[in-house]
């Protein structure tokens, strides 16, 4: 955490592409998890996305409680 903090200090904006892409690689991996559990079943190619998009709203609104 200190070498996070310490980067974000001296070079914010290598901060900010890592986190950026952090993120991205994140929920891609979600899902493509997400459409190998669904995708035997037959659903629309939608649907990983929204099961996703979903479980993070479920876990934000858990979390301002």
């Amino acid at each position: 955490m200190d070498y996070l903090r310490r980067l974000q200090m001296e070079r914010p904006v290598v901060f900010y592409i890592v986190l950026f892409v952090g993120i991205f690689v994140a929920f891609q991996l979600l899902l493509l998890v997400a459409g190998a559990l669904l995708g035997p079943l037959g659903v629309p190619s939608w649907v990983p996305l929204l099961v996703v998009m979903g479980v993070l709203v479920l876990i934000a609104r858990r979390q301002q409680r």
